[in-house]
């Protein structure tokens, strides 16, 4: 299905390690947004948006607890009560549960005017079970395919040492058990972690046997680190990759705000300029750039920038089908602003 400018939604299915076959839209949906992030949405705002992602060919809806704490699960959830399970791909995330409280005490964080709840986080065997079970309630779907332990890094927990120890309580009090026990006998397909920093992935791929990861802000037009530090790991063990926060939180679509801060480090500000200069002189939006550039990756299988709007999905969209010219690839790589061995869209 498309809309004029726009191409059709291509689906990557690929195999897990495990032997799972799964496919995803190459552009997913990224539902933390609907949680209501920053701002109060209605119910029937969050009804169209999702419904117009499903008209132009969206397979891929991701959305976890945390979320409007249940808000967005429950949004997702009446769109996919209407379709059936094998026609789309489903994740969601353990690691926080959901204990209610006076409506005084509950604190949304980033999202507003949300359902009288506070979170706990809870990585233990009972608490990623009751996770699971609470999310298909909201959801009101008979299945999950995917569920990612959300959140076991330094920016969550105060520190490195303290994800450290997250990631091994995971292991120790049975949350990773669980997991695998799910997925081996069939209730999900796959399992990994959802993190906004690339080293506790590398640090599951030493504890334990995730299928992929959903890995926020760090694969990027404006940071690739981790196609050396964790991605040929990924690849010699067949872990695939799912590509969140692809604009930085959005600075590489205009805003002021980097990786959820508003204090923006020169060197960040001096290469988004240069980027900003090198697609201005090929006619090429930079969001454009920002999505095809990441779905260059053989070891990416979906890219979910969040949508809150049907202008903003609209434009995302676009973005996926955009033409850049090769020559735009390669005066980024000219002007050493991707890294030498990143694939794009040229090569």
């Amino acid at each position: 299905m498309t809309t004029p400018g726009q191409q059709t939604l291509h689906n990557r299915r690929f195999n897990t390690p495990k032997r799972r076959s799964i496919s995803m839209s190459e552009f997913g949906f990224g539902a933390a947004p609907l949680g209501n992030f920053r701002r109060t949405l209605s119910e029937e705002e969050c009804d169209a948006t999702l419904a117009r992602a499903w008209e132009l060919g969206v397979r891929y809806f991701d959305t976890a607890p945390l979320y409007g704490f249940g808000l967005s699960e429950l949004r997702v959830g009446r769109l996919l009560q209407t379709k059936s399970s094998d026609e789309y791909t489903l994740s969601s995330k353990v690691g926080r549960l959901l204990e209610p409280c006076p409506p005084e005490e509950a604190d949304g964080i980033i999202f507003e005017n949300i359902p009288p709840f506070k979170f706990v986080y809870d990585y233990s065997y009972d608490g990623v079970m009751r996770s699971y079970e609470e999310s298909l309630q909201r959801l009101g779907v008979d299945r999950i395919n995917i569920l990612y332990v959300h959140d076991i890094d330094a920016f969550n927990h105060g520190g490195r040492n303290e994800a450290i120890a997250r990631a091994r309580e995971l292991m120790d009090d049975g949350g990773w058990r669980a997991l695998s026990e799910l997925r081996d006998s069939g209730a999900i397909d796959a399992v990994g972690i959802g993190v906004n920093e690339w080293e506790p992935c590398s640090l599951m791929l030493e504890l334990a046997d995730p299928d992929l990861f959903l890995l926020a802000g760090r694969y990027t037009l404006l940071e690739q680190e981790p196609v050396d530090t964790l991605f040929p790991e990924c690849e010699r063990r067949g872990v695939k990759i799912v590509i969140g926060g692809p604009y930085n939180s959005g600075i590489l679509v205009g805003r002021s705000t980097y990786n959820y801060f508003q204090d923006i480090p020169d060197n960040i500000r001096h290469k988004v300029r240069a980027l900003d200069d090198i697609c201005r002189e090929h006619g090429v939006a930079m969001g454009a750039a920002a999505l095809q550039f990441v779905l260059a990756h053989p070891l990416v299988v979906s890219v979910i920038p969040g949508s809150q709007t049907l202008q903003e999905l609209e434009t995302n969209l676009s973005f996926v089908g955009a033409d850049i010219p090769d020559a735009f690839w390669r005066d980024l790589r000219a002007a050493n602003l991707i890294a030498e061995n990143a694939p794009t869209p040229a090569n």
